[in-house]
């Protein structure tokens, strides 16, 4: 497995600025998990299917899904659709048990 680019691409990516209200240390965390997913799709092992990588826009955690190329369907996602739908039920909670305490 050739994966020589990997090094190239990483100092691309340190080049990328973090989006505001983005921890260092999660910045680089993420600009590391691209890279990652970038070296898996370049390298092939996932035969028809390839890894994305997002933001989740409510929870702010990073997800990697493994998408089927013919269809666009997602076999694969980390963290599941259902402990994101927990975390962002959670912080609700968590929200409106501060609102009432200060009441």
């Amino acid at each position: 497995m050739e994966i020589t680019g990997a090094s190239a691409a990483a100092l691309s990516l340190a080049a990328i600025p973090a989006p505001e209200g983005v921890p260092p240390a999660q910045a680089a965390a993420n600009r590391s998990l691209i890279q990652a997913v970038k070296t898996v799709n370049e390298s092939g092992t996932l035969g028809e299917n390839e890894m994305t990588f997002q933001i989740d826009r409510n929870s702010h955690l990073p997800i990697v899904q493994i998408v089927d190329r013919s269809t666009k369907k997602v076999v694969e996602q980390i963290p599941p659709e259902y402990l994101l739908q927990l975390a962002q039920t959670l912080g609700q909670k968590s929200s409106f048990n501060t609102l009432s305490t200060l009441a």
